[in-house]
């Protein structure tokens, strides 16, 4: 597994699934990532592109320690629950047991973070048991974006819907959760950083300890491609000019600094730092 140190926050990743992405003019995830134009972009291979011109987007949690935290940011998929995601497909994946692996048994974690509501942030949330979806860290406090929450409750989507019935509601009911604004402070090292567009709550992590600062990126970008071609979005941005807007202003803010940045869905090495290439920006990993 992999894992960083800032300061004295430590971050390990949690992979549940790993997947290559082949342009399809049916069903493009980035319209603009045809393999013609990611030929044009040689860093990205082979880490973050395979030599068939695949991209790979790694689902993953990640495991923030900081002093008297631990913390979960974004839950992935989860188990039992078909998605449009899955091809209707209902995943079993052994996650909860490479949780376990890392020295992170379910019950330890006291808090969890969903950067947003899509379906690849919040499935283990919660976890089926005895034929009910109940909260998978019983002993943790769900921080969720207040705005993000109540933009999806106006939502009229059927997935997303069962998304919020089964993967949401049940913290609810536990009592739970905790409602939060788009700057939250989680601890003296951990805050929530606004980046709306992908989503209109949609956040960022920032980690910030002994002079060291990193930053989980949640879909601000999905895939590195995206820091050589800022433009490049997903099909599914609720915002795409705001997305768009945003990618440029947070990579803009960041390069060619000191600052660690994780991806969300950033497939290993996972981490890096922002550089400038001419008018656009590279990955350094």
């Amino acid at each position: 597994m992999l894992s960083w140190q800032i300061g004295n926050v430590n971050v390990t990743r949690v992979v549940e699934m790993e997947i290559p992405v082949r342009y399809s003019t049916k069903y493009p995830f980035i319209a603009e990532a045809k393999p013609e134009a990611l030929k044009e972009i040689p860093w990205l291979y082979p880490h973050f592109v395979t030599f068939e011109d695949a991209l790979v987007l790694s689902i993953h949690a990640l495991l923030v320690e900081a002093p008297g935290l631990r913390l979960v940011v974004d839950t992935c998929v989860g188990n039992n629950k078909p998605r449009l995601f899955t091809r209707g497909n209902a995943l079993q994946t052994p996650f909860l047991q490479h949780l376990a692996d890392a020295g992170w048994p379910r019950e330890s974690v006291n808090a969890v973070i969903c950067t947003h509501l899509h379906v690849d942030h919040v499935g283990w949330n919660t976890m089926l048991e005895d034929g009910k979806f109940v909260p998978t860290f019983p002993n943790a406090k769900y921080l969720i974006g207040k705005a993000e929450y109540e933009h999806w409750l106006s939502e009229s989507n059927e997935e997303q819907i069962r998304i919020l019935d089964d993967s949401v509601a049940p913290l609810f009911e536990a009592g739970l959760t905790q409602l939060v604004e788009m700057d939250h402070r989680v601890s003296p090292e951990i805050r929530f950083m606004p980046t709306p567009g992908h989503t209109p709550g949609h956040v960022s992590v920032v980690i910030e300890s002994n002079g060291e600062t990193a930053i989980i990126t949640g879909d601000v970008m999905h895939h590195p491609c995206q820091m050589a071609r800022p433009d490049w979005a997903p099909t599914f941005d609720v915002d795409r000019g705001k997305a768009t807007e945003m990618r440029k202003k947070f990579l803009g803010e960041f390069a060619d600094r000191q600052v660690l940045v994780i991806g969300t869905h950033f497939a290993a090495p996972t981490a890096g730092h922002i550089k400038r290439d001419g008018e656009t920006y590279r990955f350094e990993t």
